[in-house]
């Protein structure tokens, strides 16, 4: 029996060295995927920073540009106005092109509906008006206790 005992523990011992190695080898996976999306990050939050600078250098361009001609403040209003409108063209591009349809929980100037917005019209289930028949017993049937 000192056999077995001795075969058990090196089981127990070999167990615990495949958990430890696969323990790190998840760990290491791990931080090395995260490193890579944190220099993915990085590089996303530096591009939108030179991308906003580069926006706002285009609209001093175009406002120094109108300024030649015109007032300082009707240069400004016009780009702002054009600014404003490149923005709302870019807000409807990212919405889809298809209308959602209208929800009807949400009631714009109006009274709610009288029922859930689930769309049937009752704001309850009905009531029953008698208790519910129980299942048929039957005295030859098999006896269950829950």
């Amino acid at each position: 029996m000192d056999g077995m005992d001795h075969l058990e523990h090196l089981d127990r011992h070999l167990v615990e060295e495949l958990a430890q190695v696969a323990r790190e080898t998840v760990r290491d996976e791990l931080r090395e995927q995260s490193r890579k999306q944190r220099r993915t990050a990085m590089l996303y939050a530096a591009s939108g920073a030179v991308a906003l600078y580069a926006g706002g250098a285009l609209a001093l361009a175009l406002g120094l540009g109108l300024a030649a001609g015109l007032p300082g403040w009707a240069a400004a209003l016009i780009t702002a106005a054009i600014l404003g409108a490149v923005a709302y063209v870019l807000r409807g591009a990212a919405h889809p092109k298809h209308p959602h349809p209208h929800t009807p929980g949400r009631v714009i100037g109006g009274t709610p509906p009288a029922g859930p917005p689930g769309g049937l019209g009752v704001p309850y289930p009905p009531m029953p008006t008698e208790p519910p028949p129980g299942p048929p017993t039957d005295p030859e049937g098999p006896h269950h206790r829950a």
